[in-house]
C-alpha cells in the first residue's frame, strides 16, 4: 500500500472514531446529532430495518452504516472527509476537516 493510500486509511478511521467519541444525542449544535437526527425522522423505517435490523435504529446503528462518500481539500485532498449513508438516500453528509498536522479539527453536517 502507498504511504498516500495508508494516510487516508489512517484519516478515515481517525475520522469515524471522532465522529463516535464526539457523538452526543443532546448537543444540539453537534453535526453528527444534527444528521442523525434528521435521517431518523425523514427516512423511512424500511430503510433503517433493511440496513440496520430494526425500523428505528439506535444512533449508534445509524454511526455504523456510513459510508465514505469523498476525501478532499489541501494539496493532498485529504482535509475533508465525508460520511453518508449507503444508497444515496440523502445530500447531506457529516463532513471531518483535519488540521495541518492531521489531527480531527471539526465535525459538521454539510450539504
Amino acid at each position: 500500500m502507498s504511504d498516500h493510500a495508508d494516510e487516508v486509511a489512517r484519516r478515515e478511521n481517525a475520522a469515524r472514531q471522532a465522529i463516535k467519541n464526539g457523538f452526543d444525542m443532546e448537543d444540539e449544535d453537534s453535526g453528527a446529532a444534527m444528521f442523525v437526527a434528521f435521517h431518523l425522522e425523514e427516512l423511512a423505517p424500511d430503510y433503517w430495518q433493511a440496513r440496520t435490523g430494526s425500523g428505528r435504529p439506535d444512533p449508534s446503528a445509524v454511526l455504523d452504516i456510513l459510508e465514505l462518500r469523498a476525501h478532499w481539500g489541501g494539496e493532498d485532498e485529504l482535509e475533508y472527509f465525508d460520511f453518508t449513508l449507503p444508497d444515496k438516500v440523502t445530500d447531506y453528509v457529516i463532513s471531518v476537516r483535519f488540521d495541518s498536522k492531521g489531527k480531527v479539527d471539526e465535525i459538521s453536517m454539510e450539504s
